[in-house]
């Protein structure tokens, strides 16, 4: 059976739980880059409706305060491209359909309700998938909590350690005009010439994985003649994503000796990240993966994500997670099962429980009962 409205999505008799009401609705609620204000007032007020302290800062990022022992944090944001909001049977059951539900409104969805569950500290940050400027920005205008989850699609059963970094630039160049038969190469031959001499370099090995290796990717060009018509000109955007075993500089100037003709502008370098499994966070989430009845997968992203962000400028244990298959992100059949959303929720939990978020606030009840009956 298939729902062909966000009205009949709501409807339908699988949004059963307050969480997959919540996740439904964030998912109906269109949040492109940009544009997260209406989807973060509706978080805001699923906080509100749990008298949990909550505000939009500055930026638009939800800031609902808690236990910092665990910070839960997800993007509100999502990538263009609509999809109906519908609900589907799949192998597993019913499943959820439209953007943003595998990234990462999923996991931004389940997070909310284990802070509310938990007490954990939770934030809920814009523009992950152009700039992460609330990401910077939360790094900027708090201090480091104790531990970070972060929520990407990693399957109910997967922790995510590690992600490549990323090298944004432009490539801008500029030749003379003149007929096309000349020999001498153009602004737009140069533009390729270049960009094939760094393709070189990081020529993909089939046998090192990915994660391991620099991938270059042209993603916008332009060019032709100028508009006076007295030059050729060529302007070309790409990126490049880094491994752990490399730093951004170096991948920088490897690139940049390449440079012959024109110039590049590099408008953004993340480093890359990787933490070690064994930490107590990885652990604990092994454990309460395993009381779910899962098998623990181990995870290293070929993307980059706010994790980078946090791991750069803060000395804290964090691994990513959020229910999803993460090789939907992006694609015209986004979906994510109920039960595995549900699954997550289930997760975050028992792990907020085992690292002790809620414990102080338990101690200081006890003590004031302790000291109120003692008065009696």
């Amino acid at each position: 059976m298939a729902v062909e409205s966000t009205h009949g999505a709501l409807e339908h008799p699988a949004i059963d739980t307050e969480g997959r009401r919540l996740l439904t609705e964030l998912v109906s609620i269109p949040s492109v880059s940009g544009e997260e204000t209406e989807a973060a007032e509706r978080l805001a007020a699923f906080f509100e409706s749990h008298d949990r302290e909550v505000w939009i800062d500055d930026i638009g990022n939800v800031r609902a305060p808690g236990d910092d022992t665990v910070l839960l944090t997800s993007h509100i944001d999502t990538v263009p491209g609509e999809i109906p909001v519908e609900i589907k049977d799949g192998e597993d059951g019913p499943e959820l359909w439209g953007r943003g539900s595998v990234d990462a409104t999923g996991s931004l969805a389940s997070m909310a309700i284990a802070a509310v569950e938990t007490g954990a500290s939770f934030v809920g940050v814009v523009g992950e998938e152009s700039t992460s400027r609330g990401a910077w920005y939360l790094t900027d205008h708090r201090e480091a909590p104790d531990l970070i989850i972060n929520g990407e699609p990693s399957g109910w059963d997967g922790i995510t350690l590690g992600y490549r970094g990323l090298l944004e630039g432009t490539y801008v160049a500029a030749s003379e005009s003149g007929h096309h038969s000349r020999p001498d190469l153009n602004a737009i031959q140069h533009a390729m010439s270049w960009w094939d001499r760094v393709e070189t370099i990081f020529e993909p090995d089939e046998w090192v994985p990915v994660f391991e290796q620099v991938t270059t990717k042209p993603v916008d060009i332009e060019g032709g003649v100028s508009v006076d018509g007295l030059s050729m000109e060529a302007t070309m955007e790409f990126q490049l994503r880094v491994p752990p075993e490399r730093t951004p500089d170096e991948v920088r100037e490897l690139s940049d000796a390449e440079l012959e003709v024109g110039t590049v502008n590099w408008t953004e370098s993340i480093p890359p990240v990787m933490t070690n499994p064994r930490t107590e966070l990885a652990r604990v989430f092994r454990a309460a993966i395993r009381e779910g009845s899962g098998d623990p997968r181990l995870l290293r992203k070929t993307g980059t994500s706010d994790m980078n962000v946090f791991a750069t400028e803060w000395d804290c244990g964090m691994v990513s997670y959020g229910p999803g298959d993460s090789s939907l992100d992006h694609t015209p059949n986004e979906h994510l099962p109920l039960a595995e959303f549900d699954n997550a929720i289930e997760v975050l939990i028992d792990v907020c429980e085992r690292l002790g978020v809620g414990d102080a606030a338990a101690s200081d009840d006890s003590e004031a009962t302790a000291d109120t009956e003692a008065a009696q």
